[in-house]
């Protein structure tokens, strides 16, 4: 059995949160979580792990029609939001999983299926003892890559500085990753900028991308 074989332990990467929900996005379950979540033969092209509030999802598919967005958020007013931006704009190619990714990976995403695999801003996890509740972690990081093409791409972004260095020692290690840049990736333009992002950039904490590439 080799190590994407094997069924990763379940280490949560992730703070369950909880937020309020408003009637738009009370009516926006209601509505239209049947109509858009995730089922097993929906074909994905991208796949964004953690979307928060859905603003960059929403964006990118919309200026991206040809492929297929999955984003998996388990925020329940995050998923509300993005139901709400998706129908508004009209968005056909997006679909919503509200699970944990890694179970979705094992079981519905196959092998070499995936075009990208979109990982910004995820719980960085400071405290060194729970580093291995990061998301971009070795183990982590093969599972991602053997869901990934031939010449598919692993775009990470993050705004914690220590994160963003164990992320490119972590995908420089992995010997089927190639990086795209030497060191990190200029800021990429059709990654939008969110209300998170803009927030940690008031706060004197810039970003930080890498963007690899599978062999």
């Amino acid at each position: 059995m080799t190590t994407v074989d094997r069924p990763l332990r379940i280490v949560r990467t992730y703070h369950p949160r909880r937020g309020r929900l408003s009637g738009r996005h009370f009516d926006a379950l209601e509505r239209l979580a049947a109509r858009y979540t995730f089922e097993i033969g929906w074909n994905v092209d991208v796949l964004e792990i953690g979307s928060g509030m859905g603003e960059a999802t929403a964006l990118m598919a919309a200026a991206d029609p040809g492929r297929r967005y999955l984003a998996v958020e388990v925020h329940t007013p995050g998923v509300a939001n993005l139901l709400h931006l998706i129908d508004e704009a009209g968005l056909g190619n997006v679909r919503i999983a509200a699970v944990d990714a890694f179970e979705l990976l094992a079981s519905n995403i196959p092998s070499g299926s995936l075009a990208a695999v979109h990982v910004f801003f995820p719980d960085p996890w400071p405290k060194a003892r729970h580093h291995k509740r990061r998301l971009i972690v070795p183990e982590r990081v093969a599972v991602l890559r053997d869901r990934l093409k031939p010449g598919g791409i692993l775009h990470c972004a993050t705004d914690d500085a220590g994160y963003a260095q164990a992320m490119l020692e972590t995908l420089t290690a992995d010997q089927e990753l190639v990086n795209v840049y030497d060191g990190f990736a200029p800021r990429p333009a059709h990654r939008p900028v969110t209300k998170f992002e803009q927030r940690a950039l008031r706060a004197g904490r810039p970003s930080f991308d890498v963007m690899y590439e599978k062999r």
